[in-house]
């Protein structure tokens, strides 16, 4: 049974995405509270690889107010738990152009914090365009 918390609405507009991943993420206790109430954002995050390890750059959660007085900084590169054999798929795949790696959704499962991780590509003005196009017309055919 999955609970969302998180969703990143605006990468499925500005991008195309290729394939998606479940992994989990490496968090702090006061952490996990802040997620679970959806005190953070993963607007302006994505995923970079290094030494065969996948790292969430730019999530922020934002400090639990009960914690104890240790404050842990809210933008700090997070692990992702991943099997070797995908971060290797998913790090050759990157190394394409125009390639890369964002978060999509932030869910429990089981109780355990999720994230699903996609590759994706940028969409050109034209494709955002004739998407918007799309949704006008669908919508006034409804209407009708």
């Amino acid at each position: 049974m999955e609970k969302q918390l998180i969703k990143n609405k605006k990468a499925y507009f500005d991008f195309f995405i290729l394939e998606t991943y479940e992994c989990g993420i490496e968090l702090k206790g006061a952490e996990v509270k802040s997620i679970s109430e959806g005190r953070a954002s993963i607007k302006e995050a994505w995923v970079k690889f290094k030494d065969g390890e996948a790292f969430i750059v730019n999530m922020n959660i934002s400090p639990y107010p009960f914690a104890s007085s240790f404050k842990e900084d809210p933008l700090r590169e997070r692990k992702l738990l991943l099997h070797k054999k995908e971060i290797i798929k998913i790090s050759t795949k990157i190394k394409e152009k125009g390639l890369t790696v964002i978060p999509l959704k932030v869910y429990l499962k089981n109780n355990k914090i999720k994230l699903e991780i996609g590759i994706v590509k940028a969409k050109k003005l034209y494709d955002k365009r004739e998407e918007i196009k799309k949704r006008e017309e669908k919508k006034s055919r409804l209407k009708l």
